[in-house]
């Protein structure tokens, strides 16, 4: 028989983020008189180690089977709880949280109100706990080894450390060289480090190294499985110049091997892992006709300025510039071209690209219009100093329109710190253009359904506690494909990704989630909206027996096939319909 069940309640304090709003001592004695309940107790913070010390201490002497703990967020530290949960004797799915920070302290000011609200949060959270049922975890086998797709300096990195590791590495590159967009740069800032010192060496490596598989011209075009095991298909995809495209790059030295094993494309990986590293695309300055790229030649963008840089002719209709003008948040920070993120580099690299042209060109005038100057990153700001003291103008201001006038062009500013027009002839004008998603992103979340933010950068699963990890479990980002940033924070990325997917590699083995969706076979009807509504791709119809299978490790445990079944032959672990009720109830009837 099933024992009673015997409940320990602890609120949290949070500091001051729940006591400050909710009378916490008032909620404890409350909790101690609701059924079930062994114990209710208060502390700072629940989720110190003195703080789980209590739970694991009571759970040992009062032989407590359940655990309730009202603090913040699940998401928070859900995990937290679970463990310490486990840690006394208790299964770590008998435990239930009920959140009185953001739900109820951060949202109410009204003390009584907001106490009593915590009240009846708590209460329902002892009313599921009361029916919770034990759950067993499992786990999974891994394959050893990792697919990394995009052979940038992001890719190229992840790729290396996981090889370093001594796992095999699929390195899967769209275009016929490594290097990514760092290959077509001639400095770097801000030390104005040639790109050419450290690149190629970078680039050898990874083709030399025997745990790395390196295929250009190539693209992943499906991807199945699940953490520890996916299976991808590798097929040839034309390059980038000859197709037509974004031409060679500065740097190609060392790259005609094309692979550490000679891999061509065509056929399936079998990895345990997957790294996200594809990168990002230049904003295209035709998308705002008013500037007059590729009308006037005169008007050309900061990448297509570090090729001119790096072959030492600034000439314009074989003419040297004599004043240059430099327009800074081109497709950022621009809410009607829906791109109104900062691409956090630019700033950067018109002060990089200011500094050249004043080297090269130390009679020409050098002027930058700009909205706010954002010199992110360490030594920044010095860098930004040091642009201005070697002579170059920086004006606040809205650049309008740029129109031609005789051989050279006009660009037509508001003065946004004097408040009046006016007008800047220019021989040269360079336009900082923003960061936006490479249009391969979406082919690739799809294959993983993988969500994307509103901007259309791969979405991170928590901003804080997991940046480089995604909703899909194995499934690693890693440089500009998740947002824009510059070369320092794309290699920390990159290196956070791989030491990320090392986890389940060295491990050997993955759990699996226990609070999935099981299906009654005696009730399913095989129409197949199950499979059809989940995100993850975890239910599918079984050829033999026409009823719907639910793989355990796919399942996130949504709900979303349990709710859309017409059968009602779905059943979601954890949250079973008689829980949730025991909630509502306790909630409409407080």
């Amino acid at each position: 028989m099933e024992p009673r069940p015997r409940i320990g309640v602890y609120i949290c304090h949070c500091g001051t983020n729940i006591a400050a709003t909710v009378d916490v001592e008032a909620v404890t004695e409350f909790a101690a008189t609701l059924p079930g309940v062994a114990v209710a107790r208060n502390y700072t913070y629940m989720c110190s180690e003195p703080g789980q010390a209590l739970i694991k201490e009571d759970a040992r002497r009062l032989g407590l089977n359940r655990v309730v703990v009202a603090s913040c967020s699940p998401r928070m530290h859900e995990p937290t709880f679970r463990a310490a949960s486990q840690e006394g004797g208790v299964n770590p799915y008998r435990f239930e949280m009920a959140n009185i920070r953001e739900q109820c302290s951060w949202v109410h000011h009204d003390r009584h109100e907001a106490t009593e609200k915590a009240k009846a949060l708590v209460y329902a959270a002892v009313m599921k706990a009361a029916r919770l049922e034990p759950l067993e975890e499992r786990e999974a086998p891994v394959t050893p080894g990792a697919l990394v797709i995009g052979g940038g300096v992001a890719g190229m990195v992840a790729a290396l450390d996981i090889a370093d590791a001594g796992f095999p590495v699929h390195l899967v590159e769209q275009s016929d060289h490594l290097g990514g967009r760092v290959a077509e740069l001639y400095r770097t800032f801000p030390d104005l480090e040639p790109v050419a010192e450290w690149l190629p060496a970078l680039v050898d490596r990874v083709q030399r190294h025997p745990n790395i598989t390196v295929y250009l011209n190539a693209r992943v075009t499906h991807i199945a499985g699940f953490v520890g095991n996916f299976e991808a298909t590798v097929e040839p995809h034309p390059s980038p110049a000859a197709s037509g495209g974004t031409p060679s790059p500065l740097l190609t030295k060392g790259q005609e091997r094309g692979g550490g094993s000679g891999a061509a494309a065509g056929g399936r990986v079998r990895v345990g892992a997957v790294v996200i590293a594809t990168g990002y695309n230049v904003f295209d300055p035709r998308l705002k006709p008013e500037f007059g790229y590729g009308v006037y030649p005169q008007v050309v963008t900061t990448l297509e300025l570090e090729r001119r840089l790096a072959s030492g002719d600034l000439a314009v209709d074989g003419k040297t510039p004599k004043d240059v003008v430099f327009i800074k948040c081109v497709g950022s920070r621009d809410q009607q071209l829906g791109r109104p993120y900062c691409s956090r580099v630019c700033c950067m690299i018109t002060a990089k690209q200011a500094q050249l042209v004043r080297q090269a060109l130390p009679d020409a005038r050098v002027t930058v219009f700009y909205m706010d100057v954002r010199t992110f990153g360490k030594r920044g700001e010095e860098f930004y100093d040091e642009a201005r003291r070697a002579g170059v103008r920086y004006r606040r201001g809205n650049v309008s329109e740029i129109y031609r006038r005789g051989d050279r062009v006009v660009v037509r500013v508001e003065d946004t710190l004097l408040g009046r027009t006016l007008e800047h002839e220019a021989d040269l004008v360079v336009l900082a253009v923003g960061m936006e998603p490479r249009p391969e992103a979406a082919d690739i979340a799809a294959l993983l359904k993988l969500p994307r933010s509103a901007d259309g950068f791969f979405l991170e699963a928590h901003p804080k506690l997991r940046p480089v990890d995604t909703a899909v479990d194995g499934v690693f980002l890693a440089g500009c494909c998740q947002a824009p940033k510059d070369i320092p924070d794309t290699v920390a990325q990159a290196k956070a990704a791989a030491a990320s997917a090392l986890i389940p590699l060295m491990r050997g083995v993955v759990p699996m989630e226990a609070a999935t969706a099981v299906v009654d076979p005696e009730l399913c009807a095989g129409c197949g909206m199950c499979v059809e509504v989940c995100p993850f791709g975890a239910p599918a119809l079984d050829p033999f027996w026409g009823v719907s299978r639910v793989n355990a490790v796919l399942c996130k445990g949504c709900g979303a096939c349990a709710v859309t079944c017409p059968s009602k032959a779905i059943r979601l672990q954890h949250f079973t319909p008689d829980q949730i009720l025991a909630q509502v109830e306790a909630l409409v009837g407080w």
